[in-house]
């Protein structure tokens, strides 16, 4: 992605504990929480679930998805000995 490719931001829905919510994320956030819940083996509406407990009514969803999405690359780059995981350097390979 370079500096100047404009942000996309959408509003996503899911059911948490039975209540219907609502928070917005650039698509390259959203991307990647599909792809962390498809490595965790566990539903995209779970993994939001999870997150949402464990921020215990600090801050907003959408923050909370954004540095969920943010440590969970960093931990895997820092385990890896990578800069990048290799989904990230397979997408920035294929949009070179």
């Amino acid at each position: 992605m370079t500096i100047t490719e404009p942000l996309l931001i959408h509003k996503h829905s899911a059911t948490l504990h039975g209540h219907r919510t609502s928070f917005s994320l650039e698509d390259e956030f959203w991307r990647e929480l599909k792809t962390i819940a498809r490595e965790r083996g566990m539903s995209l509406a779970g993994l939001i679930t999870e997150i949402d407990d464990q921020r215990g009514g600090l801050g907003n969803l959408s923050s909370s998805l954004r540095l969920y999405v943010l440590r969970y690359l960093k931990r895997t780059a820092a385990l890896t000995g990578n800069d990048m995981p290799e989904d990230a350097e397979r997408a920035e390979k294929a949009r070179a």
